[in-house]
């Protein structure tokens, strides 16, 4: 019998213990599944940069050239030379076209023989009235000494005052031909089609053997050739009236063009419309262009292309700035405390685009606020455990 109990002793031990052991851990089970469960939450921090406030285009703005022109000859007449084809680099002052001349061409020949024979005709009788004048003084001299009359003397100088308006006559012979001839070649000129400055040839409407004719006013007709200078280059585009005010000659742009994605170019307000357009009565604009200021080298810049034009008309530097994203309603925030838990934060804004919005006051350099505001359980209050973003993995696909 006393074999035996101790045996008796060391069993109610391990069942006590076994006891004491599934309590706990059904404790613990209860414990874990009844505490509150930590939100992911995505945080940002506060940093310094630069805000910014800008306007954009209200509708698609358009790339226009500095200078383009519609070129129709002087003159109406048939083509007979097309010098330059479409797509072609000319120079200022190049002739584009000529158009038939030859009528005029032979009353410019015909001038220049009236010329010659103008020039012949006053030799001789500048000739004969050098000599009259010789004649007339030998007069005098002979009246003086008594040998001719004096009706023979005024018959001399009669004679050399004569052929001295014949010579005078004469020679405006010769001015009223290099008139003549003056008139013929500007007519002529008026023939020829050049290039007021320098450009590529945008498109040709004439042929040979077309005839081409200047428009009348108030009637439009087809140039004959459309001339670009696309070494300058600038968007045109509609502002809202309501921005037009905060638009000033000078201030910098940014210039996204729908044919070269994930590029922006550098630009630079030129010029503001002195009027607003009414086109549409419930969306008044103002005309604003923007000039490049520096034309890209890699991309094929078109004239036409379809652009968008941020002007910035306010910046800020190295001020307090939040993503705009993280700003509720109310201008409040929600801020990180280091013990984990969420506090709601009243802040004062200053300058604020899409992207950053500045912080006045109610934040520091270095505080962590939370972005990820749509998330359940995000609010004031809230234990959080912050969420480390994977590269190209965002808060919404996790």
């Amino acid at each position: 019998m006393s074999s035996l109990e101790p045996s008796k002793r060391r069993f109610p031990i391990k069942r006590t213990l076994i006891i004491v052991l599934v309590a706990i851990a059904l404790a613990s089970i209860a414990w874990y599944s009844t505490r509150s469960k930590p939100v992911f939450a995505v945080l940002k921090k506060v940093d310094r940069g630069s805000v910014e406030a800008s306007v954009s285009n209200t509708r698609a703005g358009t790339v226009k050239p500095c200078r383009r022109a519609k070129l129709a000859p002087p003159a109406g007449g048939q083509i007979t030379k097309m010098l330059v084809k479409k797509g072609e680099r000319v120079v200022a002052g190049q002739i584009l076209l000529e158009l038939w001349d030859q009528d005029m061409h032979a009353q410019e020949r015909l001038s220049r023989d009236q010329l010659k024979t103008s020039e012949m005709r006053v030799r001789e009788v500048c000739t004969m009235a050098e000599a009259a004048q010789r004649d007339a003084q030998r007069s005098k001299e002979l009246k003086e000494q008594g040998f001719i009359s004096s009706q023979q003397l005024d018959r001399a100088l009669t004679d050399a005052q004569s052929r001295l308006a014949s010579c005078d006559a004469a020679r405006n012979d010769i001015k009223q031909s290099q008139s003549r001839i003056e008139v013929v070649q500007t007519g002529l000129e008026r023939m020829v089609l050049r290039a007021p400055f320098a450009g590529i040839v945008a498109d040709i409407s004439g042929e040979l053997g077309e005839y081409a004719t200047p428009s009348p006013p108030g009637i439009l007709t087809l140039p004959a050739v459309d001339l670009i200078d696309d070494s300058c280059q600038y968007v045109s585009a509609p502002i809202d009236e309501v921005d037009a005010a905060k638009v000033k000659v000078g201030q910098s742009s940014r210039i996204t063009l729908d044919a070269v994605k994930g590029r922006t170019f550098a630009g630079k307000v030129k010029r503001i419309a002195p009027y607003v357009l009414e086109l549409e009565k419930q969306a008044r604009t103002v005309e604003v262009e923007v000039e490049f200021v520096e034309l890209p080298k890699t991309e094929n810049l078109l004239v036409g292309y379809s652009a968008d034009v941020e002007i910035v008309h306010e910046l800020h530097e190295k001020v307090v700035r939040i993503p705009t994203q993280t700003l509720m309603e109310g201008k409040r925030v929600l801020l990180y405390k280091s013990d984990g838990k969420l506090e709601e934060r009243a802040v004062t804004t200053g300058l604020a685009n899409w992207e950053y919005t500045e912080i006045v006051s109610g934040l520091n350099e270095g505080d962590q606020i939370v972005s990820s505001l749509d998330r359940p359980g995000i609010k004031a209050g809230a234990t959080v455990q912050p969420e480390v973003s994977q590269p190209g993995v965002t808060p919404a696909a996790k």
